[in-house]
């Protein structure tokens, strides 16, 4: 099958074989995967104009809702940090598709710098899973699992869930959701695989809690995303440069991604956090090691 766009010849079964395997363990730990698509689809599909930006927001958009109404029935969807990464993140994805765009339409150098981000949450990530023990095995009912007594006001949001109390500075969120929408706005991340380990390693917040607010977050900046994408299109910014998404990849992509998600963050619940983090350390380091050794 031929992708005008992309400009490549594929069979269609293997985008959404793809984005499924690589969706349903991101998934767990609150991130889509489309950070894992890129590299995928810019070395091994050879998908390198500023239109796999633009297509890996579209996956997003068509992948994350499943995730996220599982969260939502299982009472795990902490809205207030929700907000807080979108009122950050927008501005940010904006201005990120407009440096895409107009500086760097073969961003090598940025890989670099955003694959030593990477491997700073990996390493962190790692540090943190060894230096703690494990917890004992508790039984947990489904109100423990719970999200509860959420309080947000200009200083700080606060929340309870299994039993434990958390409290975070609202300024702090919405400054680091400010970068991560730059970032996710330029490369067509969302955001997810950046934020969702700051939110782990830096502010101590259980991944649990975690994973609902980061895709719902990346769902919306990924729509705006695309929207923005294909605005710019159809103006004179950069007329010999191929950005809207190549749709029908998209869609692919995102069908696979859709059962993906939907199986990992049913699954989420069952694995401990220290599992969880494993496999985000793990994925993380390995595209941190492809943006700074091929890039």
């Amino acid at each position: 099958m031929y992708f005008p766009v992309a400009d490549i010849e594929l069979s269609p079964f293997i985008p959404p074989l793809v984005a499924c395997a690589i969706s349903f363990f991101t998934s767990m730990a609150g991130v889509s995967g489309a950070f894992l698509l890129l590299p995928f689809q810019i070395s091994i599909l050879g998908f390198t104009s500023p239109a796999v930006s633009s297509t890996n927001h579209l996956f997003n958009v068509i992948a994350i809702p499943g995730g996220i109404y599982r969260f939502i029935k299982e009472g795990r969807m902490l809205w207030p940090l929700t907000w807080l990464v979108v009122i950050g993140t927008l501005p940010g994805v904006v201005a990120g598709v407009l440096i895409r765009i107009l500086y760097l339409p073969s961003p090598e150098s940025f890989k670099i710098f955003v694959g030593l981000v990477l491997l700073y949450i990996g390493i962190r990530l790692c540090l943190d899973l060894v230096r703690k023990k494990a917890p004992p095995k508790t039984p947990q009912t489904n109100k423990q699992f719970e999200i509860s007594d959420t309080h947000l006001d200009i200083h700080s949001l606060q929340y309870t869930f299994n039993g434990n109390s958390y409290r975070i500075n609202t300024s702090a969120v919405i400054c680091l959701s400010l970068v991560v929408g730059l970032i996710g706005g330029i490369y067509g991340i969302g955001g997810g695989a950046i934020i969702a380990p700051f939110f782990v390693t830096i502010f101590k917040l259980p991944v649990h809690t975690v994973a609902g607010a980061s895709l719902m977050g990346t769902f919306i900046t990924s729509f705006i995303g695309v929207l923005f994408f294909q605005l710019l299109s159809l103006s004179s910014l950069a007329p010999d440069q191929v950005i809207a998404p190549d749709y029908t990849l998209g869609i692919l992509f995102g069908l696979g991604g859709v059962v993906g998600i939907y199986l990992g963050a049913t699954t989420q619940r069952y694995l401990p956090a220290n599992v969880i983090k494993t496999i985000l350390a793990t994925i993380i380091l390995f595209t941190s090691a492809k943006y700074i050794l091929f890039s």
